[in-house]
């Protein structure tokens, strides 16, 4: 007999009944609440944590232990000549505008999006695209930050502006922000006052380090510079070989301007970052073919900066070809990412990657791809996965003078002649006194025409370089001769190249939550979490009939045998109905439940139900167990599993 199908899309999704759902059985809660709460901080309470936990647990499976990646722990205090090496000082900021009346603060770009967005939804609804908002979505629309959408149709030409300007929303600086704020006559919807000139508000946490605060530190905004100073230590622990990775799951702080939207945006996280470092002339990947025919939802750089949001369903292979993603070993991220989330119950059909425009592109990145996953605030970046290049070895060594590189022993010395300074560094050091490092940096810097070049002039007598701040000087074989010599090379080296798949694992924890939420048709106020076994926070429920002495030895075994096989349960012996209690533990996203009857108690049977369905089933007690286990481990689904076990018609007999 086929498992019962079920319509999860009688009801629309209501964001009300979710959060309160969320709530209620305190999946996460915000911190310092009975003080009055600090925007931006959340505890998670026991089913949230253990959600977390899981997808933490398959994140490792999937990428430390499938990948063989080197696992590190690094501090999250950091100096601050860490982080004004690496750039974060300097660019780690967001534009910020401020109510001149009130002084309230605004993240510049967020603003421009709700405000031009409200017009843009009561438009669709004049134009009937749209359905009417509900009361939930009424009451949501009230909440500090959020603009109030009115049913006018626009003119065709303003509703095609904003949709541009929104495309290329990402893409705009501070000045372009502030001229948006100007030209829409953009306002604080909180106040309706104007609001004065973009400015930069750098996100990181400042602290100091020592008892008299002496040195200036920050906690960290992402975990990737603890894995680029121990690079050293991780490629010599890799026996000095590359392409390998190092991974890191760990809390990161950003300080927020405006955090308005739950665990999409707060000021401390949990990230998990991966750093693959490969040969810069070689981003080939040793297992690119078996993701090559994963297909995709992608929006590039030029449909954005078209001012278009049209996507491509492309396959990796295709994408990495046509050179629409970098690199083999990019497209390769990308794919094992779309893997991960699907697997974790993320909605196919609401998730693409989006790469980011030239504007938008980190200080460091060469191309970068961000998964977004789209929820009820729109489509969020929940995942980036970025060529980071050879920037940050570079910087680091650049500034401490150790050597974050690789050195690859050639089998066959490659012999080359080459065209070489050779230094009078007497004559050097007399003529040009305090500019001979400067001409010495000039020359050794110029490429081998360039030196050929040099060398006719010397012949001639005398030859004139230009600095790199421009000054010119005039040099004469007595300074600088350059000769022909034969070199043999028996060792490269070289700053690898690094690819960054980069987690906010907070935003993926909460889009999972809205896309596992619905509710039963014939009753909305009952609402359901359809987590996947890989990742619910309690794989099965035990439900005792009765709260009889008689039932406890066998509520024992069957909560040790679960135990034992390794699946996390519960049991709920409340005296309320096994309706109820199953309703329950629908909201937390339990998938299966077991019953203990009288039957149970005579026979040694045992019903199980699946969550979604709420189908029954009955068998033996260690057969039933014996099903949850393999349907909890992945190795069956539940439409085999009722091939396994007959339908339970509600009747067991009891003699």
């Amino acid at each position: 007999m086929a498992a019962t199908t079920v319509n999860k899309t009688a009801h629309a999704f209501d964001k009300g009944r979710h959060e309160a759902l969320l709530n209620r059985r305190f999946f996460y809660a915000p911190a310092f609440e009975i003080y009055g709460g600090v925007a931006g901080l959340y505890d998670y309470g026991p089913p949230g944590s253990s959600l977390q936990a899981n997808i933490i647990s398959e994140w490792r499976k999937h990428f430390i232990v499938e990948e063989n990646m080197l696992e590190l722990d690094t501090t999250i205090m950091t100096p601050s000549s860490v982080f004004e090496t690496s750039g974060h000082v300097a660019r780690f900021a967001d534009w910020m505008v401020k109510d001149v009346k009130t002084g309230d603060v605004l993240r510049a770009d967020h603003l421009v999006k709700n405000v031009l967005e409200a017009p843009l939804a009561g438009d669709k609804e004049a134009r009937g695209l749209a359905a009417i908002p509900s009361p939930a979505e009424e009451k949501k629309k009230k909440k500090k930050g959020a603009a109030k959408a009115t049913v006018v149709q626009l003119p065709d030409e303003v509703m095609k502006e904003y949709e541009i300007v929104l495309a290329q929303l990402d893409n705009y600086s501070g000045e372009d922000l502030g001229d948006l704020c100007k030209k829409h006559d953009i306002r604080n919807p909180d106040t309706d006052n104007e609001v004065g000139e973009p400015q930069l508000f750098n996100l990181m946490f400042a602290s100091s380090i020592g008892p008299t605060g002496q040195h200036t530190g920050y906690l960290r905004p992402e975990t990737a510079q603890g894995h680029f100073l121990n690079f050293s230590r991780l490629l010599e622990f890799n026996n000095g070989r590359i392409p390998f990775a190092s991974a890191q799951i760990g809390r990161s702080f950003r300080n927020e301007i405006s955090p308005r939207a739950g665990l999409l945006r707060v000021r401390e996280f949990n990230m998990a970052e991966i750093e693959h470092y490969v040969d810069p002339e070689d981003k080939k990947h040793e297992r690119f073919n078996e993701m090559r025919d994963v297909k995709l939802v992608l929006l590039d750089r030029h449909v954005q900066e078209a001012g278009q949001t049209t996507t491509m369903n492309i396959t990796v292979g295709e994408a990495v070809d046509k050179g629409i993603i970098a690199n083999e070993t990019l497209g390769y991220f990308v794919a094992r990412i779309y893997q991960f989330l699907v697997k974790i119950g993320i909605n196919p059909e609401r998730l693409r990657f989006r790469q980011h425009m030239s504007n938008e592109m980190a200080h460091y990145a060469t191309d970068c791809w961000d998964a977004e996953i789209q929820n009820s605030t729109g489509w969020t970046e929940c995942v980036g996965c970025a060529d980071r290049a050879a920037y940050d070895l570079s910087v680091h060594s650049n500034k401490t003078g150790h050597a974050l590189v690789v050195r690859q022993a050639f089998k066959e010395p490659i012999v080359t002649e080459k065209e070489v300074p050779e230094w009078n560094k007497k004559n050097l050091g007399k003529t040009y006194k305090q500019d001979a490092g400067v001409i010495q940096k000039t020359v050794e810097a110029l490429d081998q025409h360039q030196l050929t070049n040099l060398k006719g002039q010397l012949a001639q007598g005398k030859a004139v370089i230009t600095s790199s701040d421009g000054k010119e000087f005039e040099l004469t074989p007595e300074v600088l001769t350059i000769e022909l010599k034969t070199i043999k090379q028996s060792i490269r080296e070289y700053t690898p190249n690094v690819i960054e798949p980069s987690f906010g694992l907070g935003r993926i924890l909460y889009t999972l939550l809205e896309h596992s939420f619905w509710s039963r048709e014939q009753d909305v106020e009952r609402g359901v979490l359809s987590l996947p076994p890989l990742v619910a926070p309690t794989k099965v429920l035990i439900v005792p009939l009765s709260a009889r002495e008689e039932f406890d030895p066998l509520v024992k075994e069957v909560y040790s045998k679960f135990r034992k096989a390794g699946i996390f349960s519960r049991v709920d012996d409340s005296n309320t109905s096994i309706g109820k209690r199953y309703a329950r533990n629908d909201e937390l996203g339990t998938p299966f439940g077991v019953t203990l009857d009288f039957a149970s108690v005579q026979n040694r049977t045992m019903t199980l139900r699946e969550r979604d369905t709420m189908d029954q089933r009955i068998g033996a007690i260690d057969e039933v167990i014996a099903v949850v286990t393999d349907l909890v481990n992945g190795n069956t689904n539940w439409e085999e599993a009722c091939q396994r076990l007959p339908a339970y018609d509600g009747v067991q007999a009891v003699e």
